[in-house]
C-alpha cells in the first residue's frame, strides 16, 4: 500500500492548533487507510503572537513545507517559483481550497511537474448573493438607517431614502460564473444590465439578456458597477482612476473579486470627494485591510473582511471537491478540475501520479 502523505497549511488553524471554522470534511477519507495528513503549524498562528494577522495574507509555501509530502492544500499562502527552490519532490498534486487561485503560479507548478485543482463552482452561488446583498444594502441605505435607529435619531428617516433596483442599469466586469448567477438572481428585479466581460460567449450573454459592452460604458452608463472578474497579471489595477471618474453621482461600487482589479487610492479618493453614492467591498488592494486605512474612515462604504461568500454551505461544498480530488489521487487518478492540464502529459508527473495506482 502507497501512502499518499498530505499537508494542509498551517491558516486552517487557530493559535491553539485546533480547526479555525470545525470540521473541514476529513471525515471524507477517513476509510482511506492510504491517506495520511498533517497540518503545517508554521503557517499557523501561534499564542502572543497578534503580528501573525498582518502578514498571514503574505504566508508563503516554503520548500521545507513540501519537502516530504505528496499532496498539498491551500486556502491563503503563496505558491511561488520559490516554492520549488530545491524541487518538488514527490509532491504531486496542489489543491485550492476555494475558487480563485491568483496565490499560486501555476506555470512554476506545471515547470515542476505539479498538478494543481481548485474548486471552482462551490463559491458561485454564494458571492453572487453577497454581490445582491451589497446592492440592496446600498440601494435602500442599510448603513445609514441602521446609524439611525442605533443613536435614536427617526428624527433624521427623511434625510435618508433609498432607491429600487427595478428599472436601473447595472453594469458587471467578469461575465463569469459568479457573474452569471448574480444575473440569474437578479430576474425578479426587472434590472437592465450590461456587461464588460472579454472572454464571454456572445450568445451565452444575449441568452441571459445581457448586453456586452466596453468598460468604458458600463462605468459611465451604470448605476451599479458590480465586479466579478478573476485576476490577471494584465488585469492589475484594470479598473483606472479615469474609468472610476466616468461613474455618475449616483452610481455605487461593488467588488466581491479581487482588490487588486481597482485603483483602490482613486477610488478612496472619489469616495472622499463623494463623486459616487457610495461602494461596498469584501476585497482590497493590501490585504488584510490595514485599521489605518481611510477606507476605515469613511461613512459611504462598507466593508467587510474578503469572508462575505464563507458560509457553511460553501465548506461543505468546497470539502467535497478537495477529498473527492484526494481519494483520486490516492488510487493514481486525476482529480477533476485541472487548471494546468498541459503538467498531465508531462512523463515525471504521470510517474509520481502512478505511483498509487496500487491502491485502486
Amino acid at each position: 500500500m502507497r501512502i499518499l502523505r498530505v499537508a494542509f497549511t498551517g491558516d486552517y488553524l487557530n493559535e491553539r492548533g485546533e480547526l479555525a471554522s470545525g470540521d473541514i470534511g476529513l471525515g471524507m477519507i477517513a476509510d482511506v487507510p492510504n491517506i495520511q495528513h498533517h497540518f503545517i503549524t508554521d503557517l499557523a498562528p501561534q499564542p502572543n503572537d497578534p503580528g501573525y494577522w498582518s502578514r498571514f495574507y503574505s504566508l508563503e509555501v516554503t520548500p521545507a513545507h513540501i519537502r516530504d509530502i505528496d499532496m498539498l492544500v491551500v486556502l491563503r499562502p503563496w505558491i511561488k517559483p520559490s516554492t520549488f527552490a530545491e524541487g518538488a519532490g514527490n509532491l504531486t498534486v496542489i489543491a485550492r481550497a476555494g475558487a480563485g487561485y491568483d496565490k499560486i503560479d501555476v506555470a512554476a507548478c506545471t515547470a515542476n511537474d505539479v498538478a494543481v485543482f481548485n474548486s471552482p463552482d462551490s463559491l458561485t452561488h454564494s458571492t453572487a448573493t453577497s454581490a445582491l446583498m451589497f446592492m440592496l444594502a446600498l440601494v435602500k441605505r442599510l448603513p445609514e438607517q441602521e446609524r439611525l435607529a442605533r443613536t435614536g435619531r427617526w428624527d433624521l428617516q427623511s434625510q435618508y431614502v433609498g432607491r429600487e433596483l427595478r428599472a436601473h442599469k447595472l453594469g458587471i466586469i467578469g461575465l463569469g460564473r459568479s457573474g452569471r448567477e448574480l444575473v440569474r438572481l437578479l430576474a425578479p428585479f426587472e434590472m437592465q444590465i450590461m456587461a464588460y466581460s472579454p472572454q464571454a460567449d456572445p450568445a451565452q450573454a444575449a441568452a441571459l439578456g445581457v448586453e456586452l459592452t466596453s468598460l468604458e460604458r458600463v462605468m459611465r452608463e451604470s448605476d451599479i458597477v458590480s465586479v466579478h472578474s478573476n485576476l490577471t497579471a494584465a488585469k492589475h489595477k484594470m479598473i483606472t482612476a479615469a474609468h472610476l471618474a466616468m461613474m455618475k453621482p449616483s452610481a455605487y461600487f461593488v467588488n466581491v473579486a479581487r482588490g487588486e482589479l481597482v485603483d483602490q487610492d482613486a477610488l478612496v479618493k472619489i469616495l472622499q470627494e463623494r463623486r459616487i453614492a457610495g461602494a461596498a467591498l469584501d476585497v482590497f488592494e493590501h490585504e488584510p485591510l490595514p485599521v489605518t486605512d481611510p477606507l476605515i474612515a469613511l461613512d459611504n462604504v462598507i466593508l467587510t473582511p474578503h469572508w462575505s461568500p464563507a458560509t457553511r454551505d460553501v465548506k461543505n461544498l468546497t470539502s467535497e471537491v478537495i477529498f473527492g480530488g484526494m481519494r483520486k489521487v490516492a488510487r493514481g487518478d486525476v482529480p477533476d478540475n485541472i487548471l494546468n492540464p498541459d503538467v498531465l502529459d508531462r512523463p515525471n508527473f504521470r510517474a509520481k501520479l502512478a505511483r498509487f495506482a496500487e491502491n485502486a
